[in-house]
């Protein structure tokens, strides 16, 4: 057995770390006080007083001041996996993990790594795969992830839920967030001038023209033929206390990674291997997020790359990219990578999908109306 398929045992043995952590602090392009654009989210429903009005995630101030702490989500775990997750389809990664395309129309094509939900997506369950990945997600909850890892090894790193289906779940090996710290928020406002005065060319008349200027909901401010003010938008958030990425490898959790009667080892080799490839990423996870989020990392500030113990020991780890690289080849040829294909969505099957899950979501309103 080769050293470099050995070479990280300890990272997998039970006595061994709970988990690889990484800090790095970033900063605007622009500089430290630059403003930054996090990420927005839609407005939460229902009639709750305290409800989550849309916008940015900002949580505080925690000690009840107004200038108080508070944190700023910049960009969520699901973000950063859906950032990494497709570099494996790159020239450099490509061979590590099955390359599965989904056909869908004349021209359109999907790679798994594109799928939101992974291998527990509504795509990949509406072609000729669906009873394969059922069966191993079944596998999955029978204590063997080998099947799950020949078809859609990367589900197994970023964490998937079978959840209109088997209920099987697996967390996430890794997971990656940026926040910003002591925020403060900001707001701006715009205004579109239309090229020409439309009503002096009798395309409507000038009643019109200022009935409609400033009403979003007119059909001449939506189609740009009037101007159209705009104040009070998010102008993003200036971090007063800076902003951080956290990356965790969870060792402990890989290690639940089970490959029924055989030898689990291979597995977790090679999930470690995909892991670890992503985790020492050196650009995926930072640079351009969105329009106006262009991250860096702080030349001025040492990033923490450790071991975390069982017993909270934390000793430094290091581990290069292109390390990661040839340990996560050569755990892949002693595993076996699945095999590629490229698959047709079947849009009959798609809507028995559906037709189906309406049925039974009948049946429960029935069920739970007579129990009532």
């Amino acid at each position: 057995m080769s050293d470099v398929l050995t070479k990280y045992d300890a990272w997998l043995n039970d006595d061994g770390p709970a988990a690889l952590v990484i800090r790095e602090h970033l900063m605007p392009v622009e500089g430290r006080d630059g403003v930054v654009f996090p990420a927005t989210f839609a407005a939460e429903q229902g009639n709750d007083p305290n409800r989550f009005r849309g916008g940015y995630n900002i949580d505080g101030p925690f000690n009840g001041q107004p200038d108080g702490e508070n944190v700023c989500l910049i960009d969520s775990v699901g973000s950063q996996a859906n950032r990494v997750e497709p570099e494996f389809a790159k020239e450099k990664y490509r061979t590590l993990v099955p390359q599965i395309t989904i056909k869908a129309g004349n021209e359109k094509e999907v790679s798994i790594l594109d799928a939101g939900h992974r291998a527990g997506d509504a795509l990949l369950r509406c072609t000729e795969l669906a009873q394969e990945l059922k069966a191993s997600f079944e596998s999955v909850g029978k204590g063997d992830a080998q099947a799950l890892a020949r078809i859609a090894p990367t589900s197994l790193v970023f964490g998937v839920w079978d959840s209109r289906d088997t209920q099987a779940k697996l967390p996430r090996i890794l997971g990656s967030t940026i926040r910003a710290f002591n925020v403060r928020k900001l707001t701006r406002g715009a205004v579109y001038i239309p090229p020409l005065d439309y009503s002096a060319l009798e395309v409507f008349s000038k009643e019109d023209k200022e009935t409609a200027e400033g009403d979003k909901k007119s059909p001449l401010a939506q189609r740009g033929f009037v101007h159209n003010p705009a104040s009070g938008s998010h102008g993003g958030i200036i971090a007063t206390g800076g902003i951080r990425r956290d990356a965790t490898l969870n060792l402990a959790a890989l290690r639940l990674l089970n490959a029924g009667k055989d030898d689990p080892a291979p597995l977790r080799r090679y999930i470690l291997g995909l892991s670890l490839v992503a985790f020492t990423h050196p650009s995926a996870f930072v640079g351009y997020l969105r329009q106006g989020c262009t991250l860096v990392r702080d030349p001025d500030k040492k990033p923490e790359f450790v071991e975390v113990h069982p017993d909270g020991k934390r000793a430094p780890a290091g581990i290069t990219h292109e390390a990661a690289l040839t340990f996560a080849e050569t755990a892949a040829k002693a595993f076996g990578v699945g095999e590629s294909k490229s698959v047709t969505f079947d849009k009959n099957a798609a809507k028995q999908d559906v037709t189906e899950a309406g049925k039974k979501n009948k049946k429960t309103r029935k069920t739970e109306k007579a129990e009532a």
